[in-house]
């Protein structure tokens, strides 16, 4: 995604904090390793750049409900749906990012594949950008709201190359998750992560990921090298 991509979505979200005179809280949606996190980076700093907005970006990873949590209510298959969250707490927490200064939010450890004793501080400013595969589905909550989309075979590719990048991590930084596939060969690997992809996040793609599409104001499509192939805005 380059800045000339992010011109009128910034320019949006410029006037709409221009128009209300308070803190713009943007939910950013699509679907598992449709680029979400980079996207929320670029587009705080093209606000930064263009329009000297200063842009916080949390993550709806940190309020997942804990591996333990979740086995013990017999969702660890569902890791990720709606219901593996705590969605109590990321309406707290969006309530908050209205109003406070600051805000303390739990971490996410992608590696360790759950959620962390730290918590990290916010400090919020002019623009809030919630990012996550369910976040439009706080569509009442939020200000504006952008989906990130692409073609499956692209999304699961991207999965995939991911899944490969944090097992090698671990191979270095030690993650009592990805040690448990460190008998599996590259094909052993792949196959298990497709399988994962397939009966989780495709899943969970069709069923409660592509529904929230309709609720974003502008819609983000992408090729398969991450470059855009349209904007969609709604009418």
């Amino acid at each position: 995604m380059v800045v000339g991509d992010l011109a009128s979505t910034g320019a949006r979200v410029a006037h709409l904090l221009q128009s209300t005179g308070r803190r713009v809280i943007v939910g950013l949606g699509g679907g598992v390793a449709v680029g979400k996190s980079t996207a929320a980076r670029n587009l705080a700093d093209h606000l930064l750049e263009a329009h000297d907005l200063e842009t916080a970006i949390v993550s709806s990873d940190g309020f997942l409900l804990s591996n333990n949590d979740l086995l013990e209510r017999g969702l660890l298959a569902r890791k990720g749906f709606p219901e593996s969250y705590d969605d109590a707490a990321i309406r707290a927490f969006l309530a908050q990012a209205r109003v406070e200064s600051t805000v303390s939010v739990p971490v996410y450890d992608h590696l360790v594949y759950d959620i962390t004793f730290d918590r990290d501080v916010i400090a919020l400013a002019d623009v809030v950008i919630f990012e996550g595969v369910n976040a439009l589905r706080y569509r009442d909550l939020l200000d504006f709201g952008v989906y990130l989309d692409a073609a499956e075979s692209d999304m699961r590719n991207w999965y995939l190359n991911r899944a490969r990048t944090l097992r090698d991590r671990s191979k270095t930084e030690g993650s009592s998750f990805f040690d448990g596939f460190a008998d599996l060969d590259g094909p052993g690997f792949d196959t298990m992560a497709i399988s994962v992809w397939e009966s989780v996040n495709l899943l969970n793609l069709t069923e409660c990921i592509l529904p929230t599409r309709d609720d974003a104001d502008v819609v983000i499509v992408k090729h398969s090298d991450h470059s855009i192939s349209r904007v969609e805005t709604a009418s």
